[in-house]
């Protein structure tokens, strides 16, 4: 683990680079990009239908990825959609699942989502007249359980949230949220965006309905990501989102039959590379091993949580959190803190971090953000936070941070 960092090429090309924005984007690991380039450079071609040893190899591959995946979350391979993201799987859930709801039904998000566990939502409710219904935060941050008791009840149709937020960093309680909804006979879906590259995942275990990640998250390559379901409800409860080739099984001038699971939801020439590469990627999350992984990120995170905190406003938790720090500084605007860490070649994010409803809930204007990843050392940390402090230093505010250090209720 200590020399994680050789594994991507980007810090090879750029030795002063002090990386901490991957829960927008993670690097790509040497075994993706490789398995990547090897595609395109050796045997480009298309799967499934190609008579030739090319076609054979691209298809082999393509579907050995698949495995990967089934693998990496503990699914079953006709389990696992290939997609272009989370995004895209969010929206084929909303697009294919809405429409059997009446205005008499509701479901059930939190207060922490993306947008694109969110809009999907809002612009399927003006289509079916549905209600949201949003689940609570507590003072510290977490979900509360308590309001997802009372939201949760027998015109819910859905659960859907994510298992960590990507600007809090807090992590749901995803056993006993997916608990809630199978007492209610609700369909759950979790978004696993921001935990694929930070916990295991076991949908067997959780017993979640369908799960959705991005394979830029997990040290993968971009444009790729999964849409898992259990095979009943793909085969029975899931209508297909996109239409053309390769997802039908027969079609007329008249009418069309669809392939089966998961064929039948993966219209056109899929993103083969990107899901070689996706397959690589989760291949090298599983040789590292999660617990050396969580070992080296709660130490980096408790590290963290030490350093900054006596600086900025922390929004988030302490406890039950993965390495996602969303802060403010009283009278500096957060594109100023990154402007100015820029300098210093410290990437953060800045901004909303497409969550305005919950920076708004906050009264916030937005927040900076510094978000670890597996190749993240505490050299990293200590580079950030001299940034910051030569951030306070130049807006003349290191003396008032005392006075404003409880501005948004967080006593961390």
């Amino acid at each position: 683990m200590k020399k994680i960092k050789s594994q991507f090429p980007i810090f090879k090309n750029q030795k002063k680079l002090v990386y901490l924005d991957n829960a927008a984007t993670t690097q790509i690991c040497s075994d993706s990009l490789s398995a990547t380039n090897e595609y395109y450079s050796n045997y480009r071609a298309n799967v499934h239908r190609g008579a030739y040893e090319m076609a054979e190899k691209a298809t082999t591959a393509y579907e050995n990825a698949r495995a990967e995946m089934a693998k990496f979350i503990n699914a079953e391979n006709d389990e696992i959609i290939f997609t272009s993201g989370t995004t895209h799987g969010l929206n084929l859930l909303a697009q294919s699942l809405s429409p059997r709801l009446t205005h008499r039904d509701n479901i059930v998000l939190t207060r922490l989502e993306h947008h694109s566990n969110l809009v999907p939502w809002q612009e399927m409710s003006k289509r079916y007249g549905f209600e949201i219904r949003f689940i609570e935060l507590t003072a510290d941050f977490q979900i509360d359980v308590a309001s997802a008791k009372k939201l949760i009840d027998k015109n819910t149709k859905i659960v859907s949230f994510a298992l960590v937020s990507n600007v809090l960093g807090t992590i749901a309680p995803a056993a006993e949220l997916i608990r809630l909804a199978e007492m209610a006979h609700a369909t759950t879906i979790v978004d696993a965006a921001q935990a694929a590259a930070h916990l295991p995942i076991d949908v067997k275990k959780l017993k979640v309905d369908f799960l959705v990640l991005s394979g830029h998250k997990m040290y993968g390559p971009s444009g790729i990501g999964i849409l898992y379901g259990k095979k009943k409800l793909l085969e029975e409860s899931l209508e297909p989102f996109f239409y053309g080739g390769e997802m039908v099984s027969e079609v007329t001038y008249d009418k069309a039959a669809w392939n089966d699971v998961p064929n039948r939801f993966e219209a056109g020439t899929p993103n083969i590379a990107g899901a070689i590469g996706l397959g690589a990627a989760a291949k090298f999350l599983m040789n590292l091993g999660w617990t050396n992984i969580i070992k080296q990120e709660n130490e980096l995170i408790e590290y963290t949580l030490n350093k900054l905190t006596p600086l900025v406003s922390i929004f988030g938790p302490v406890q039950n959190r993965t390495g996602v720090f969303s802060f403010s500084i009283p009278k500096i605007h957060p594109h100023d803190i990154g402007e100015i860490l820029n300098r210093d070649q410290v990437a953060i994010r800045v901004g909303f971090h497409c969550a305005e409803p919950l920076h708004r809930l906050y009264q916030l204007p937005g927040s900076a953000r510094i978000s670890l990843g597996v190749y993240n050392t505490k050299s990293d940390i200590d580079l950030a936070i001299a940034a910051v402090k030569k951030t306070l230093k130049i807006f003349s505010v290191y003396g008032l941070r005392h006075i404003y250090s409880h501005s948004l209720g967080n006593e961390n």
